[in-house]
């Protein structure tokens, strides 16, 4: 059975198949929920995405997880937000239903999100929400290979939004 779950914890405690990295195009850490995934995952997270050498904006790419509960980081490039009109929504689709994708390629069965593009990429939270919830209610159209999907929101604000979006 597919469950959308939303969840209010520390996405890098999960044990699943898969979290995803609300990653920079580098791949080699930073702020956020990126540079908690990259402490949590230890060393062999950083020298494996230098291999990768990088990722464009609304692309992913996959990893091990290391000293993570997760067996996989995805991780995905979410657009930086410069007003609406830089295709930013695209982007933002494009991340998830690429990461959804790399899952399914990889015959993973649980997969956990993040708020990507919300943080100091600026990308306004309900709108990104928004966008989060329909291309994984699509992608679960579609595929019924992946049983669960989490999002695992930190803060309480996105919290709110992610629970009064889903009911």
């Amino acid at each position: 059975m597919k469950k959308i779950i939303i969840r209010k914890a520390d996405i890098t405690s999960l044990d699943v198949d898969a979290i995803v990295n609300a990653a920079n195009k580098s791949l080699l850490g930073g702020g956020g929920v990126d540079g908690a995934i990259h402490r949590a995952a230890g060393p062999g997270l950083l020298k494996e995405c230098r291999t990768l050498k990088g990722c464009k904006t609304g692309e992913a790419k996959i990893t091990g997880g290391y000293r993570l509960p997760a067996k996989h980081v995805i991780h995905a490039v979410g657009p930086v937000w410069k007003g609406g009109n830089n295709n930013e929504e695209k982007l933002l689709a494009s991340a998830y239903r690429n990461s959804l994708q790399l899952a399914l390629n990889e015959k993973l069965k649980s997969i956990a999100f993040p708020n990507i593009s919300t943080g100091i990429y600026g990308f306004p939270k309900e709108k990104a929400a928004e966008i989060a919830l329909r291309e994984v209610k699509s992608f679960l159209e579609e595929h019924t290979e992946i049983n669960e999907i989490i999002f695992s929101i930190f803060d309480e604000e996105n919290y709110n939004i992610y629970k009064n979006l889903t009911g």
